[in-house]
């Protein structure tokens, strides 16, 4: 185990940050937390970020770039393992770890969608995902049984958009699935989950999406419309 001291660099938004931010205090290892601002990139970001993204970990004077890769290095050098110790199921866990980014890849295609006809479909698409996902889970509270691990990690930062879509608008993405529901419900619990966030990361989703321009932006405009109107 390394007792270097550990800096994450973050943005408030970004749900791979989270993942890092999760498994972090998941192994109970202090860090510090230094957000950038990914619309204005600093000179000294992109020194260390060769992709120019979040997450980035210092360690001493190295960095590692790439959620994957940090997540990994965490498991080799940090108590509290959150994979599995058999082969298989490790390769199992890393698979839905995948499974959850494709997710999130889905969740920017909702969000970004321009027109309506899109919209429906990154709809149908997400249902078809979380369809998949609920066919996999078992009896819970989590993705492996009571164990906590880092397929709850990645799953936690998805979960926590549906906290701002469901004021927008019922899209029925997770209807029908009692177990996926349960999860999400068990995450959101979570006290590592709930503090990879600040308080106002809610408002500040908000105002992203709203800034997209985008087919949700206009839902939203037009609920706070109504809203006020009422």
């Amino acid at each position: 185990m390394t007792n270097t001291p550990l800096i994450l660099i973050s943005h408030h938004l970004c749900p791979y940050v989270q993942r890092a931010a999760i498994a972090l205090a998941e192994k109970n290892v202090r860090f510090e937390r230094r957000n950038v601002d990914l619309a204005n990139k600093p000179a000294w970001f992109l020194d260390i970020s060769p992709l120019g993204k979040t997450p980035v970990l210092q360690v001493a004077r190295r960095t590692i770039f790439e959620s994957a890769v940090i997540l990994e290095y965490l498991e080799e050098t940090q108590a509290n393992p959150l994979l599995p110790a058999d082969p298989l199921d490790r390769a199992d866990h890393r698979s839905w770890m995948e499974f959850g980014s494709a997710i999130l890849n889905d969740i920017a295609g909702f969000y970004s969608a321009g027109d309506e006809e899109t919209f429906n479909a990154k709809i149908s698409r997400l249902a078809d995902r979380f369809e998949q996902l609920e066919s996999r889970l078992d009896t819970g509270p989590y993705f492996a049984g009571r164990r906590f691990s880092l397929v709850d990690a990645v799953f936690g930062p998805v979960f926590r958009y549906f906290d701002v879509f469901d004021r927008i608008g019922d899209f029925s993405i997770m209807a029908g699935k009692p177990k996926a529901g349960a999860w999400r419900l068990a995450l959101s619990r979570r006290p590592s989950i709930r503090h990879a966030v600040a308080d106002d990361y809610d408002n500040r989703l908000w105002s992203f999406l709203i800034g997209r321009k985008s087919h949700l932006s206009a839902l939203m405009n037009r609920r706070r419309i109504v809203s006020a109107a009422s």
